[in-house]
């Protein structure tokens, strides 16, 4: 199944203390680029939800889209920009596969188990856990509910993505949390040092 990898950078990283956790350098690279480098492969291309001067994101060569929803309205504002922007331009892909831009381990087979977990359950949209705690914005999104999202943001005020999703049937793909959280977030200036040392330890700091 093609997808539309999208890059989940929208907040305001207020726990981080403002600015762009992305940007964040991580034992010498951006978390970005970390995230980049693992989904790239899975995904046919990339886009970047971000709000503000897109500017900023140059270096990357990705195209950079804001959400459509004002105020910052959360996640669920970003995949509908993201689900916008791949209904306009890549209209071969079905679905877009999110993942936020603070999780430098994620699975190099992400994509890949999603649609597979969301296929064999039949359901509408499949998202990710690990260690038994479910990731709802690590997950992956038919074109086809853009306008219900929509409607949800705009029209009912929805703003936190369980209650979205749901609705709908929603699988699950389940991932080891050892050695390394795949999901592991870099929300707090303390867990740049700790994702500093699962790096070291497994010895990919500077792997790409």
């Amino acid at each position: 199944m093609k997808a539309v990898g999208l890059l989940l950078a929208g907040g305001l990283s207020r726990r981080m203390g403002g600015g762009d956790k992305a940007l964040r350098l991580l034992a010498g690279r951006t978390i970005l680029e970390r995230v980049v480098d693992r989904l790239a492969p899975q995904v046919e291309c990339l886009v970047l939800n971000a709000n503000g001067d897109p500017a900023r994101f140059s270096r990357f060569g990705l195209p950079v889209v804001a959400d459509s929803i004002p105020g910052f309205a959360g996640p669920l504002a970003g995949i509908l920009a993201g689900l916008d922007w791949t209904a306009a331009n890549r209209p071969d892909c079905p679905v877009v596969a999110s993942v936020a831009t603070d999780a430098p381990f994620l699975p190099t087979d992400l994509v890949a188990r999603l649609a597979q977990e969301m296929a064999a359950a039949g359901a509408d949209l499949a998202c990710a856990a690990s260690g038994g705690h479910p990731h709802p914005v690590i997950g992956l999104w038919p074109v086809r509910l853009r306008e219900e999202l929509r409607h949800a943001l705009a029209e009912e005020g929805i703003r936190k993505v369980d209650v979205w999703t749901g609705r709908y049937r929603l699988a699950t793909a389940a991932f080891p949390d050892e050695p390394i959280d795949p999901f592991f977030n870099a929300n707090h200036p303390e867990d740049l040092a700790e994702a500093e040392a699962l790096l070291a330890a497994t010895g990919t700091a500077s792997s790409r």
